[in-house]
């Protein structure tokens, strides 16, 4: 059986290899973190920084990002994050329906071979490839069961640095994650690889 790091590598080097996908002229934004995370993290798109150094989650909103998943006890490396959309559409614009539908399934992909016990959704976009009926306005910080995994919405780290209200409301749903983790260890028990 392959591991899940070269798992993920054939992933990516498929990624790389599919010139059918939109977006042809960035770079790719794959994912990083544990391959064997129990938390999977999913913005909408890369934004410039991300483009540029290859790494999603790395500019003003990933730096709070990572703050956030520190104050919890864990290391960035303990998480995976990732996009939808592998690359990054013009001008940070909002990812078009068909650019996410093109990447759909290499993040179904990813997900598959994580296997995360809780997928937290930052923005709308992510939470809407999940549940596409829903506004994350209504259902942030709320914990939905689907297949395998948690899905709990969150705000955008983005959104959250333009408003305080939304910035609280953020922090306060990140630190229910410890404690929800926690009790699916409980329920579920030791896993057997």
């Amino acid at each position: 059986m392959i591991d899940k790091k070269r798992q993920l590598n054939n992933l990516k080097n498929k990624i790389l290899r599919d010139k059918s996908l939109p977006l042809q002229g960035s770079n790719l934004v794959f994912g990083e973190g544990s391959s064997e995370a129990d938390i999977f993290f999913i913005g909408e798109a890369p934004g410039l920084k991300e483009e540029q150094l290859g790494q999603p989650f790395v500019g003003r909103s990933g730096q709070l990002l990572t703050r956030t998943i520190e104050s919890l006890g864990f290391n960035r490396g303990d998480v995976y994050i990732s996009n939808i959309v592998k690359r990054r559409p013009p001008d940070n614009r909002d990812p078009l329906p068909l650019e996410i539908e093109a990447y759909k399934p290499y993040l179904q992909k990813q997900i598959e071979i994580i296997k995360p016990k809780i997928i937290v959704t930052l923005g709308r976009f992510s939470f809407n490839y999940f549940m596409p009926d829903r506004k994350i306005s209504l259902d942030q910080g709320k914990t939905f069961k689907i297949s395998n995994f948690l899905l709990i919405p969150m705000f955008h780290p983005a959104a959250a640095l333009r408003s305080t209200k939304t910035l609280k409301q953020f922090q306060k749903s990140f630190q229910k994650l410890p404690s929800i983790l926690k009790k699916i260890k409980e329920l579920t028990g030791p896993q057997i690889a």
